[in-house]
């Protein structure tokens, strides 16, 4: 299964890292990453096989979160399909 992860919020060291991190601990494949920074904002979308994942959509989503929190950001992880469908015009 693919999915994809936004990441938005200030721009500080270390926050691919700790996203990285995150998903090789959990067995999870980036296959394509896409980041910038805008001024002092930092945005970044990953696409991503959770495919040999041992834990659930939610705990990954509630892991993402809490990471997010911790480091002052938005991180937010869908199903490839359902992100298409919200952004197609």
């Amino acid at each position: 299964m693919r999915a994809v992860i936004t990441v938005i919020g200030q721009d500080k060291i270390g926050i691919i890292y700790e996203v990285s991190r995150i998903l090789a601990e959990n067995s999870i494949n980036i296959l394509d990453i896409s980041q910038t920074i805008m001024q002092d904002m930092f945005t970044m979308i990953m696409l991503v096989n959770t495919e040999k994942c041992s834990k659930n959509f939610k705990e990954i989503s509630d892991t993402l979160g809490a990471l997010g929190d911790k480091l002052g950001l938005s991180i937010r992880i869908q199903h490839e399909d359902i992100f298409n469908s919200m952004h197609r015009i």
